[in-house]
């Protein structure tokens, strides 16, 4: 899942003004805490949404460094008895759960910036470069986020492209619906949250657009609040940030791809959903800001705690569209 995240060179000191490195923890000295900037990276609201496309993703758990929650037995919340009437004089039957009992913790991750005094304008720069840091640690979640959803699903292929020739009409909304009833199924919890990538989702209205009925047009031009309506589920979302994937080019985080998934905002951590953001709150939030100044230049370091885990890969779908 790592190797998704592009590879920056590690911060030794020595880094050129301008380029962003990978934080080194042993230079996070308690002199360098800037209580300022951390209060402004506590308060500040991402205005590419980010934070609330990661929310979505993977719901933020707080908990200790190291921690400890159970993977659920699907089977053992559906089971069904009729020997639970206690007799006169005797205990009720007792029920066990063998939940797998994981232990983990959360990672410590950042990046550093070094700033030529030189290039600092205007009284605000700091919080310009915090911001700058916040969002390429947002990104990097965004995309740990779904590469983990990529090794629990079951994935489908599906031709969304209308064919003239051979009056073929795909429905995409029903491939959608077919594969939450199959997660239902299998596992007695229908996924309630669906991500469409970018190009999935243009390839869903293409499919209806050149369908020559009342039905097809209305289908094309549902908002994603609307096709969570008609799919009974909490949530349509619709990923469409994009990350640096060469000194050239730019990649969809989600592409063509639909994922269909279960997971609860302001959840446990032992509560069976798919997927959690873990994360170790310090300083009233998520992520703390470094300061340390030199004669001619400033390195600014953004640094928080967190973990993106499958909890349970009961139910989790993908759709690959075409």
């Amino acid at each position: 899942m790592e190797k998704l995240i592009e590879m920056l060179p590690i911060d030794n000191g020595g880094q050129a003004p301008g380029v962003v490195c990978a934080a080194n923890e042993s230079r996070f000295k308690s002199t360098f805490f800037s209580e300022p900037l951390t209060a402004f990276a506590v308060g500040w609201k991402d205005p590419s949404d980010l934070d609330a496309l990661l929310e979505f993703l993977a719901p933020r758990v707080p908990t200790g460094r190291r921690f400890e929650f159970k993977k659920a037995v699907n089977a053992e919340h559906f089971v069904s008895e009729t020997d639970d009437i206690r007799a006169i004089g005797s205990a009720f039957k007792r029920v066990d759960f063998t939940g797998t009992t994981v232990n983990e913790k959360t990672y410590n991750k950042g990046l550093t910036i070094r700033v030529d005094h030189d290039d600092e304008v205007g009284d605000n720069w700091q919080e310009s470069y915090v911001q700058l840091l916040l969002q390429r640690l947002m990104r990097n979640e965004v995309r740990r986020a779904i590469a983990a959803l990529d090794t629990a699903d079951t994935n489908v292929a599906k031709t969304w492209t209308y064919d003239e020739s051979t009056n073929k009409t795909p429905n995409p909304d029903l491939d959608v619906r077919d594969s939450l009833v199959l997660a239902a199924n299998a596992t007695g919890v229908r996924p309630n949250r669906i991500a469409f990538g970018e190009g999935a989702w243009d390839l869903r209205a293409r499919a209806y657009e050149p369908q020559n009925n009342s039905g097809a047009n209305l289908r094309a031009n549902l908002t994603p609040e609307e096709v969570a309506r008609f799919l009974g589920v909490d949530a349509v979302q619709l990923v469409s940030a994009r990350y640096q994937s060469s000194s050239s080019a730019k990649s969809k985080i989600l592409g063509d791809q639909v994922y269909m998934f279960y997971a609860l905002a302001g959840a446990m951590k032992d509560e069976p959903s798919n997927i959690k953001r873990f994360v170790t709150p310090a300083d009233g939030g998520d992520f703390r800001v470094y300061v340390e100044e030199e004669a001619k230049w400033t390195d600014i370091t953004v640094e928080h705690y967190s973990n993106v885990v499958i909890t349970s890969d009961a139910g989790v779908r993908r759709i690959t569209a075409s």
